[in-house]
């Protein structure tokens, strides 16, 4: 097999196209958290904690000023953006709450699927079969 049959072999397997549609759909949901933080829950953390912007929070490591904005000290050398941190960390949790509250709902709606679409149980042996069930473990156990 060539290299490039393998590859699509390997490509157009469902768990792969699924895993791909599933990157790209995180990558769209994660915009949308970040922007959810940024643009909401961050400006009300703000408000309710007097004005704080913790984009802007930092350390100054190179001797800069502290009253820079973060932009303008990390050009002048590094900083410790702890308030960066936080608020990619709080992306990190509300990303994480999503997506379990979305695992639990698909789990409770796998656990309701009616009865008529689960499997159907194999039917029982004829009783022929079972009578030479019987007589081969009688004969199994004598030996």
């Amino acid at each position: 097999m060539s290299f490039m049959q393998e590859f699509k072999t390997f490509a157009l397997k469902g768990n792969v196209v699924d895993l791909a549609v599933g990157v790209i759909v995180g990558a769209a949901f994660a915009k949308i958290v970040d922007s959810l933080v940024a643009d909401v829950i961050m400006p009300l953390v703000s408000l309710v904690f007097g004005g704080l912007d913790f984009a802007n929070y930092y350390w100054p490591l190179s001797g800069q000023a502290a009253n820079l904005s973060l932009a303008e000290a990390k050009k002048l050398g590094a900083v410790f953006a702890y308030g960066n941190f936080i608020t990619v960390a709080l992306n990190f949790c509300i990303l994480a709450f999503v997506i379990f509250v979305m695992v639990r709902q698909i789990n409770r709606l796998k656990s309701r699927q009616p009865a008529e679409t689960a499997p159907p149980k194999a039917p029982e042996p004829a009783e022929e079969v079972l009578l030479l069930r019987e007589i081969r473990d009688n004969l199994k156990r004598q030996a």
